[in-house]
């Protein structure tokens, strides 16, 4: 059973399936659980289809909450029913932790891949990790010694999905041709998230920001790459919202090259910082949530960091804009500054050793023996 709730969870959760099938050739595997798109496409049975379970806030997992509540009665079900050799919880914490703990009590063995970020909030939901998850899998270099000092000893690190994955397939002027670019002059690209309520929030300062910079050199291209075309609805509802004085270019599951073209690029914080990491695209951090959510949430992160490239750094390597100090003119500032050859250069010297922290590849495969072993009681 594999329960996968967001977008990069889904995304590192097909992976695992393959891998599953890599490692034992031959054997037939049964998959189903709660699946997005990629984790269907890898052939898992969607008891529940997860594309409408992320989301992000009080306020809006308040309104959720039905759906979250009917998805888990369905989860619930299906694992009483099919009784699984193992159930693999993937990120997604607030669903997750409270599964755990009603699957356990089932007495399945519960596995945890993308071990939640409690060194950065919640703490206390160290105690529920112990008593209802039976293996729990890190991907980030400094969580193991973290759980472990905290008595959490089923723990075992894999290294980062994303290293030796993500990587770019056309060169700049490649992409450029495919897209109607001119690859002799800059591009930044704008990330504006995947979730609709991200894209409305952060989107249109990121493009305004955008229009003042090419307003001051026409030469600055901009393009916005979107994992899915679901949004591209919200992304031209912004711009239409905006009196631009520039052009847009949209492009859809097309991000590593689109990062690897650009010079320099606005990332909202999440997954995607690290991906533009591995890339080596200088980056400023961005990110806006309603007040509301900002003022709750706030006090109960503990790390000097948002951004994950920052985070696995150690140090502020890329700025990060949140919440009040995401403006059109500290954006506009901190990108051009990464425009300067020396900073620019700088900064990739940088990222190119942070990335190299994040292992040598092959994290997925690496879970998926570890999982076989304890389904195998190794």
């Amino acid at each position: 059973m594999i329960v996968a709730g967001e977008a990069s969870g889904d995304a590192h959760a097909a992976n695992l399936v393959r891998a599953f099938r890599e490692i034992e050739l031959g054997t037939e595997f049964e998959f189903f659980g709660a699946a997005g798109p990629q984790l269907r496409e890898a052939g898992v049975g969607a008891v529940v289809q997860s594309d409408d379970l992320s989301v992000v806030g009080v306020a809006e997992i308040g309104r959720a909450l039905p759906i979250f509540l009917r998805a888990f009665k369905e989860l619930k079900k299906a694992a009483a029913h099919e009784r699984p050799d193992a159930v693999v919880l993937v990120d997604f914490p607030d669903f997750n932790l409270k599964l755990a703990k009603t699957l356990k009590k089932l007495g399945v063995p519960v596995v945890y891949y993308i071990s939640p970020q409690l060194w950065a909030w919640r703490k206390y939901r160290i105690s529920t990790i112990r008593k209802y998850v039976d293996l729990l899998i890190t991907i980030l270099p400094f969580e193991k010694d973290w759980y472990l000092k905290r008595g959490v000893n089923h723990i075992e690190y894999v290294g980062h999905p994303l290293a030796n994955e993500v990587r770019a397939t056309r060169t700049k002027a490649e992409f450029c041709r495919d897209n109607g670019l001119d690859d002799t002059k800059p591009i930044i690209a704008l990330l504006p998230g995947s979730r609709r309520k991200e894209i409305e929030r952060i989107l249109p300062v990121m493009l305004e920001t955008a229009s003042e910079i090419a307003i001051a050199d026409s030469d600055v291209q901009f393009v916005v790459p979107l994992v899915s075309s679901k949004n591209r609805v919200a992304v031209d509802r912004s711009a239409q919202a905006l009196p631009l004085h520039l052009s847009i270019k949209v492009v859809v599951s097309d991000t590593y090259d689109a990062l690897n073209a650009s010079a320099a690029a606005a990332v909202t914080s999440g997954t995607a910082t690290l991906e533009t990491g591995i890339i080596g695209t200088p980056m400023v951090i961005v990110y806006k949530g309603t007040a509301l959510n900002y003022a709750l949430l706030r006090p109960l992160i503990s790390v000097e960091h948002f951004g994950l490239i920052n985070l696995i750094a150690g140090e502020r390597l890329a700025t990060e804009l949140i919440q009040n100090d995401l403006t059109v003119p500290r954006l506009r500032s901190e990108l051009l500054k990464l425009l300067e050859p020396q900073v620019n250069m700088a900064m990739r010297e940088k990222l190119k050793k942070v990335s190299e922290k994040l292992g040598s590849g092959g994290a997925s495969k690496r879970a998926a023996e570890l999982i076989l072993r304890l389904i195998n009681g190794a």
